[in-house]
């Protein structure tokens, strides 16, 4: 068994309001692309490939191009074998969610292929994952009545996005604070807080005070000594996120003891390489989480489902979707007492006739 062809197909959805992090970083719609890969016995894998320009350096166009010209090419007409098609799509360098894309679609596909489900195939023996939902930086009163309409749909914690304004920072988590007792929160400072004269160690305890779980990215990426340091400070569980884009990254981590957690954004090392990423990290009895790229039903079916694995403990952001005004997808994937079911992932499948209606010309 081979693989016969690997399709992308971009696509649109628009969201409801706007997604803002870090210093500048937002959009208020996705633009993503679907890739189909097709092995000769007639199984079609299929996940989702979420460019950022302003993170990864990726975009539609850049993916659908690398993906025909490059990636694909090296895997056509060779036998499969996981750990041969990661060395020859890592002979490409960055363009990391374009390879995640192709090898969460393979390992969807040979499932099919094997009769047996995504979850017996990549090892997700838990039944549930408890969901977090991404709440990005806003005014008062837009993110109050977004957190407010997510947090009546079931979802139970929050990683707000933090870094622009801290007074703003500070005010915004004492207001989500009254939207119910059962809620909890965790940061992402994408990389703002500032090190100096102590600053960041002052604004975890702060944080800490204000019963935040713990904080991912607090530092620039090239303070790696400094992120070590202030791991050392142990005033709230680190999170290790844009410091761990691949296994090398996250080997340098480990080795400097920068993180507590570990962020996995399968859609950017896909399956293959995320679970090595799983057994480096919890032989050094670190803890793990999934993580979302902002992707719809079909990323969130495929990470979620993923994060259903017996390492992951932490809640995982595989609820995004709730922030799109439509999808590709027509099943719902509801959420149960703040928890989304494997079994409710794995019924996820591809609309032909809303991908079709939010489609983009192949140049978009």
């Amino acid at each position: 068994m081979k693989i016969e062809r690997i399709e992308t197909i971009p696509f649109r959805l628009p969201m409801h309001g706007e997604l803002k992090w870090g210093k500048h970083s937002g959009f208020s719609e996705v633009r993503h692309v679907l890739v189909k890969l097709y092995l000769t016995d007639g199984a079609v894998g299929m996940a989702e490939a979420v460019p950022r320009p302003t993170i990864y350096g990726e975009t539609v166009q850049s993916i659908c191009h690398i993906i025909e010209h490059e990636l694909a090419p090296r895997l056509y007409d060779r036998p499969i074998d996981f750990g041969d098609f990661q060395q020859s799509l890592h002979e490409i360098k960055n363009n990391q969610t374009a390879k995640g894309a192709i090898d969460i679609a393979l390992h969807d596909a040979m499932a099919q292929s094997l009769g047996i489900s995504l979850a017996e195939h990549l090892g997700a023996t838990g039944q549930k994952v408890k969901a977090s939902y991404i709440l990005g930086v806003g005014d008062n009163d837009t993110m109050l009545a977004e957190a407010e309409r997510v947090y009546q749909l079931g979802v139970r914690v929050f990683k707000v996005k933090i870094g622009r304004d801290w007074a703003a920072d500070l005010e915004r988590i004492q207001l989500l604070r009254q939207i119910g007792p059962d809620l909890e929160m965790y940061v992402d400072a994408n990389e703002t807080l500032d090190y100096a004269k102590g600053k960041a160690a002052e604004r975890l305890k702060n944080l800490a005070d204000y019963g935040i779980l713990y904080c991912e990215e607090p530092l620039p990426i090239e303070q790696v000594h400094e992120r070590a340091e202030l791991r050392r400070g142990d005033y709230m569980p680190l999170i290790g996120d844009d410091s761990c884009f691949s296994v090398r990254d996250v080997q340098r981590e480990l080795a400097l003891n920068t993180f507590d957690i570990l962020n996995i954004k399968c859609a950017r090392t896909g399956f293959t390489e995320s679970q090595r990423m799983v057994d480096l990290v919890t032989a050094q009895r670190k803890e793990i989480m999934v993580g979302s790229q902002a992707s719809s039903r079909l990323g969130a079916s495929r990470h979620g489902i993923f994060a259903g694995r017996p390492e992951i403990t932490h809640p995982s952001e595989v609820s995004f979707f709730l922030k799109m005004k439509s999808d590709i997808v027509a099943s719902p994937i509801p959420l149960k007492d703040g928890y989304v079911m494997l079994a409710d992932l794995g019924n996820v499948r591809v609309d032909e006739d809303l991908l079709n209606d939010h489609r983009l010309p192949a140049a978009m």
